[in-house]
């Protein structure tokens, strides 16, 4: 045998046996083992690719129904809240009213810096990237759950949308709706759009919402004045307004810092701010947070008064008005209020002693200044404080304004070209019979003998001496003689409201009983300081709703009320008041100056109107009782024995005058004198050297019959001869004055003065609640604006005015 191994038999292959041929077809794939233990846990690739592809479908379908249920909708009630915003005529901020503060602002009023400190601190690609940011959303949504703090990972749009459209509620549902909402408004607004919404609408802290109101709060200026560390600051409060706020907690001032510097810093890393400017800025010091009612001092006065002159000159609606979001620049000069208030606090307030004295207690001013060029109300003084004293003593209507009425009988005598019963022509120099209590010729009415103050006797006197010693027997003539309907007329035509309170046509008129507003006694004076041009009065400057759209004022209406010669002569006869008569004290403005005091019946008011060529002003003390409301009279206040116009109101009227005009050049008067006018006749030989302030008026029976037969003209000639008219009467411009406010008569009865909120009197020397008085008080409970007040007690003749 070989020892060399033999070939072994060859097995057959079964997969070729029992199949056929190679070529026939392919073998069969043996089966792939079943899974077994931990492999069983792990997902085939199919069921991965199934489930990512059914996942898509399913996020994407819910995205387009999220996208299409999801509507953008009406913004909710906080987020179109505005408060109404009153500003000086320089544009510094009086008041605001309404319980939210915000002021909406265009963008464009928003300075650049502080539009990128926001970006920087809020979303610095907001202008490059969608409305939504999904890895910022995990990340805040992972450092939240981590314990790393509550973050947001909203951006500017969504942040947006929260503060406008949505509840500030955490919860899914909130935040789903942010996200498709945010969606659709980036693709339906421009990004400048929905960034001065956000400005608009985010909350700084110390109750001021939006970026205009945080402006103010924090550095008192405007949104457009802020500087690159202002704006970055008020960036900063928005990620913790309150903790952030280093005036309320100073503790915090590191923090506060930290993230002023990340807001810094950002903007220098987008290229909005220089390094060398980053570099130079400082971290800014906030101002003092100011706690007030808003309300208080003048302001409150100020805002109801002017709502009025809106709504009542069809400006604005009520209803508009009262959802906010107006800018209403008024015509008050700041310096000039300041210094109205001022002088009386100290000519008449700090001169009270309400302890002591109990009559001190009914002592109130008021007092309105018109630029007599141009119709604009340029200050008030309403009262002590709106907190306290709630009616408006510059547009009441229901104290006697006396003989501050007697120059517009004059201006009415030389504008018709009146004669006295004799037959002479009405000027200075005409003479008048001034016995106290001298019936009045003419007079179809009744017997009228009203009686001079002190019933003194000035025997025959020129209108000029009349007026200087404001005698009511030569008035109460002279109103017969030109006419008392025509004198009423002139009022009118001045400036005094048609409705004003007992303006009636009788001899009565020249003694002042009617019961206008100081505010519209000064828009009757500055008709004559303007030359007899009225035009009519302006509260307001300029309105814009809403930061944007201006609103359209009425049309500046002006025209010639009276003669040239009927104003400046009467300005002519005043200007001797302030040189010769009762209203000397007004010699303190150091200007030229045109003046006439008055008094109510009883002394319950005296008042002091006045003009120089560049400012018209009236003043009135006034006695009411703080409690009822009533009229009181002020014999003993400040302990003098009386208040007259020619005391405590002219003294008022020097001060503010001449601090008001502090700077301005002198101004002499600029006048066209009646014939005869431009010569002063001798003082008469019987007339008493001695003038009283001329407000005394004598109450006697109007039905009696009348007796006496003087003509009231007495028997010498005017003109007989003289000197020259008192200095100053040259220079000047001529512009036109304002009007009156309007308004409807009362219907008299009760009145009342109810709290800011009709609450009852907290005890206060200066406030009232409640009580009635048939002789007036204060009557508007609304807080503002002109009250006209009908007064059925007040006696058509009275002894004082």
């Amino acid at each position: 045998m070989s020892d060399e191994p033999q070939p072994q038999p060859q097995q057959p292959n079964r997969g070729w046996a029992s199949g056929a041929p190679e070529a026939a077809g392919k073998a069969k794939k043996p089966k792939r083992p079943k899974r077994t233990g931990w492999r069983r846990l792990i997902p085939t690739w199919r069921i991965v690719l199934s489930t990512v592809v059914i996942g898509l479908l399913l996020v994407v379908g819910g995205f387009f129904l999220g996208y299409h249920l999801v509507q953008i909708p009406a913004a909710n009630a906080l987020a179109t809240k505005q408060s109404n915003v009153y500003l000086y005529a320089d544009g510094t901020v009086l008041a605001r009213d309404g319980e939210v503060n915000r002021e909406s602002v265009g963008l464009a009023r928003v300075s650049k810096d502080a539009q990128h400190a926001v970006l920087a601190a809020e979303d610095r690609d907001f202008y490059s990237e969608s409305a939504i940011d999904p890895m910022a959303m995990v990340r805040a949504g992972w450092n939240t759950a981590t314990g790393q703090g509550k973050q947001s990972g909203s951006t500017i749009t969504q942040q947006y949308v929260k503060n406008y459209y949505l509840a500030q509620e955490q919860t899914v549902t909130r935040k789903v709706k942010e996200f498709f909402i945010a969606i659709k408004l980036d693709r339906e607004k421009s990004k400048d759009e929905i960034l001065e919404g956000y400005l608009n609408t985010s909350f700084f802290g110390r109750g001021a919402y939006g970026i205009q109101s945080a402006a103010q709060a924090y550095f008192g200026v405007d949104a457009k004045d802020l500087t690159a560390a202002q704006g970055a600051y008020l960036a900063s409060l928005l990620n913790a307004p309150s903790q952030y706020d280093v005036v309320a907690h100073p503790e915090n001032r590191p923090a506060a810092e930290a993230r002023w510097n990340y807001v810094m810093n950002g903007m220098v890393d987008k290229g909005w701010l220089s390094a060398s400017d980053r570099a130079a800025a400082k971290f800014p010091k906030p101002k003092q947070s100011t706690i007030s009612t808003n309300m208080s001092g003048q302001r409150g006065y100020v805002v109801n008064i002017v709502r009025k002159y809106l709504i009542g000159n069809g400006i604005v609606d009520e209803e508009e008005l009262g959802r906010g979001g107006y800018r209403i620049t008024t015509t008050l000069q700041k310096d000039k209020q300041d210094a109205f208030v001022k002088a009386v606090d100290d000519k008449l307030m700090s001169q009270l002693d309400k302890k002591e004295r109990k009559v001190d207690t009914y002592v109130r001013a008021g007092g309105a200044s018109v630029d007599p060029k141009t119709g604009k109300v340029v200050a008030m003084y309403n009262g002590i404080d709106y907190v306290k004293q709630y009616t408006p003593n510059a547009t009441r209507r229901d104290f006697q304004v006396g003989s501050t009425f007697k120059p517009f009988v004059f201006t009415s005598a030389v504008e018709n070209h009146s004669e006295t019963q004799s037959g002479q022509t009405i000027n200075p120099n005409t003479r008048y019979d001034g016995t106290s209590e001298r019936p009045v010729q003419g007079w179809a009415g009744g017997r009228y003998a009203p009686e001079n103050e002190d019933q003194r006797d000035y025997g025959h006197v020129t209108v000029r001496e009349a007026t200087d010693k404001s005698i009511n027997a030569v008035y109460a003539q002279m109103a017969v003689d030109v006419g008392s309907d025509k004198v009423m007329q002139t009022a009118i035509d001045l400036g005094l409201s048609k409705n004003t309170p007992e303006l009636t046509p009788s001899p009565s008129i020249a003694l002042g009983v009617a019961t206008a507003s100081p505010l519209d006694m000064a828009e009757a004076y500055a008709t004559l300081a303007n030359h007899g041009r009225h035009s009519t009065y302006t509260l307001v400057e300029k309105v814009m709703k809403d930061g944007k759209q201006e609103v359209e004022l009425p049309e500046r209406r002006e025209h010639q009320a009276v003669s040239r010669e009927a104003a400046d002569t009467t300005t002519s006869v005043l200007r001797s008041v302030v040189q010769n008569g009762t209203a000397s004290a007004a010699q303190a403005v150091g200007r030229p100056a045109a003046a006439k005091t008055g008094t109510a019946e009883e002394d319950t008011a005296a008042w002091f109107a006045g003009y120089t060529p560049d400012l018209a002003t009236v003043v009135a003390v006034m006695g009411q009782d703080p409690k009822t409301a009533a009229h009181k009279s002020l014999y003993g206040a400040m302990g003098l024995a009386r208040i007259n116009g020619g005391g405590a109101p002219a003294e008022i009227w020097s001060q503010y005058t001449r601090n008001a005009l502090e700077g301005e050049p002198v101004a002499d008067f600029d006048l066209q004198l009646q014939a005869g006018a431009d010569v002063t006749a001798p003082p008469s030989s019987d007339a008493s050297d001695e003038p009283g302030d001329g407000d005394e008026s004598g109450s006697s029976d109007p039905d009696a019959s009348s007796t006496g037969d003087e003509d009231g003209s007495g028997s010498d000639t005017p003109g007989d001869s003289g000197s020259s008219t008192p200095p100053g009467d040259s220079g000047g411009t001529e512009s036109a004055p304002p009007s009156t406010g309007g308004g409807a008569p009362g219907s008299g009865g009760p009145s009342t003065e109810p709290g800011p909120t009709g609450g009852g009197d907290s005890g206060g020397d200066d406030s009232s609640n409640g009580g009635t008085d048939p002789g007036g008080g204060d009557t508007d409970g609304a807080g503002g604006g002109d009250t006209d007040t009908g007064f059925p007690g007040i006696p058509v003749t009275p002894r004082r005015q």
